[in-house]
């Protein structure tokens, strides 16, 4: 699972007020939530982002409450993954469940120039700039977890193996 696209870099504990405020969560779609995502740390970030773009995070990204529309909201906005030194377990969890890729990564970057173009390998916890010049080791996904994000979520995978036990 290769992404490619501008990586944009928020600090340490953005909670899911952050990610999804509160006055927005009457919205129930994705593409509904997608264009006030992340409107909570930069109200001026929605705009500039484009489909497929990248979002690297510090400690503890997704903090605070269990809400789906924070996960949902990044999805909606086409963000093709969120890497982050560490996750809120329910954020993790509820991002896997809808298929938003996310992978580990516990190191610094240390250019950290807005809109820099950036690779993430989920399935081999990779992201690395300059053409490769660059490459910081993460941790990849569980294999259970890459299974969910293959299917595009967790409704899709169980879609997928309620197929297969049918036509067996």
């Amino acid at each position: 699972m290769w992404h490619q696209g501008r990586c944009w870099f928020f600090d340490d504990d953005v909670d899911t007020d952050q990610i999804m405020p509160t006055r927005y969560l009457a919205l129930r779609t994705a593409e509904a939530l997608g264009p006030y995502a992340l409107s909570g740390v930069d109200p001026a970030w929605p705009p500039r982002v484009a489909r497929g773009d990248i979002v690297v995070a510090g400690w503890n990204f997704g903090c605070g409450s269990s809400r789906e529309h924070a996960p949902l909201g990044l999805l909606g906005h086409g963000v093709a993954c969120v890497v982050a030194k560490s996750f809120s377990r329910i954020f993790y969890r509820n991002a896997a469940n809808i298929g938003l890729n996310l992978m580990v990564l516990q190191q610094d970057v240390a250019d950290r120039t807005q809109g820099r173009d950036g690779w993430v390998d989920v399935a081999n916890g990779r992201l690395s700039f300059d053409g490769g010049a660059t490459v910081l080791q993460g941790a990849a996904p569980a294999p259970i977890v890459l299974e969910i994000l293959a299917y595009g979520g967790l409704m899709g995978l169980r879609a997928a193996q309620a197929a297969k036990a049918t036509a067996t």
